[in-house]
């Protein structure tokens, strides 16, 4: 059985017995999102404590910091040198990535960094060379693997229960950001859709592409290195207001998993079986049905293998990997070819 998250709020108290070691760690950026989901999650945790919060406004950044027993900086380097915290998260504008990582890799703190890595493949391989010459912790929040009914199907795919996968579908779309990239919603949220199709299906090695005029809206036609196919289609001309905005089907020889809104529901049919199995969150298990819950999952994994000095779970190779593929898919949507995707941070097959 795949446990809850162990920390998850009105799960578990907010103390718990036989917390060896408490992390340090700081958080760069104020936004009200994940800037704000990182700062509470980290002071909430009995394993973690909120050091410091990094930001623009000094009036924004201690209304932040200040109710969470933080200490404010607007000075990323004078942060560094007052706390030496053991953990920095980067929660900035998705596109502001690039330069305050680099800095922070520069300096060699270990770190985890939201989606996108970057906007840029070039941006992202500097980041992950840098990293790796320095033998860095570099993680990215790709949350969805640890939502619970992707763990399911992870877990049924690798068990053999679909037996050989044959086709992969991807649907996710809602209203737009703030990003003015020509192809944020491709870079900044159907990453999350390479990701997933990687981690459950196997690398990716051509794409062939359709996008609307102002390419809000895309549908991506995929092919496998194992020999499946699979689409893409994403989105910022629908609303995340919707039922039904996310969808995850992986078909194999044996049988099918569907992950619908991520977090809200598990379907496993066998082939020629009209009964399926279906997980769904119970009346008192709000961690599971709780989208924010999914990054005190990935935490619970990254934490440990931040203090035992591992590899992260999640590495920021992940983001690299979901820019070439969207490289790809910018380069057929605007030459009308099918494209190859190079084999780049491929996940093993």
């Amino acid at each position: 059985m795949i446990p809850a998250a162990r920390f998850a709020p009105a799960v578990v108290p907010p103390a718990e017995r036989g917390i060896d070691t408490v992390t340090r760690v700081a958080v760069v950026g104020t936004g009200p999102w994940w800037g704000l989901q990182h700062a509470q999650t980290f002071a909430g945790r009995p394993d973690t404590r909120l050091v410091a919060v990094v930001g623009r406004d000094p009036g924004r950044t201690a209304a932040r910091a200040t109710p969470l027993g933080a200490t404010p900086y607007v000075d990323l380097d004078e942060m560094l040198a007052a706390e030496s915290p053991d953990l920095v998260a980067v929660c900035l504008p998705n596109e502001g990535h690039f330069e305050p990582t680099l800095r922070l890799i520069r300096a060699g703190v270990p770190l985890l960094v939201e989606k996108p890595l970057t906007f840029a493949v070039s941006e992202g391989r500097q980041l992950i060379a840098e990293a790796r010459h320095r033998d860095l912790f570099l993680a990215i929040n790709f949350n969805h693997r640890y939502a619970r009914p992707v763990q399911l199907a992870a877990a049924a795919i690798a068990r053999g229960d679909l037996g050989e996968p044959v086709f992969a579908t991807w649907r996710f779309g809602g209203e737009p950001g703030t990003s003015a990239h020509p192809y944020a919603n491709l870079i900044e949220t159907q990453c999350h859709g390479f990701d997933m199709l990687e981690h459950l299906c196997g690398p990716i090695d051509s794409v062939a592409a359709q996008v609307t005029g102002d390419r809000a809206t895309l549908a991506v036609a995929l092919h496998f290195a194992s020999g499946a196919v699979g689409t893409l289609l994403g989105s910022y001309d629908s609303s995340y207001t919707y039922p039904g905005t996310h969808l995850l089907e992986v078909n194999g020889t044996r049988g099918r998993v569907l992950v619908e809104d991520t977090v809200r529901r598990y379907t496993f049919n066998r082939a020629g079986d009209e009964t399926a199995q279906v997980w769904q969150a119970g009346y008192f298990n709000d961690t599971d049905r709780d989208f924010h819950a999914t990054f005190d999952r990935h935490l619970d994994d990254l934490l440990p293998a931040l203090r035992e000095g591992g590899a992260p779970p999640v590495p920021a190779t992940a983001g690299l990997r979901a820019l070439l593929l969207a490289e790809a898919v910018i380069r057929s949507a605007e030459t009308g070819r099918r494209e190859a995707v190079p084999d780049d941070e491929a996940p093993a097959r």
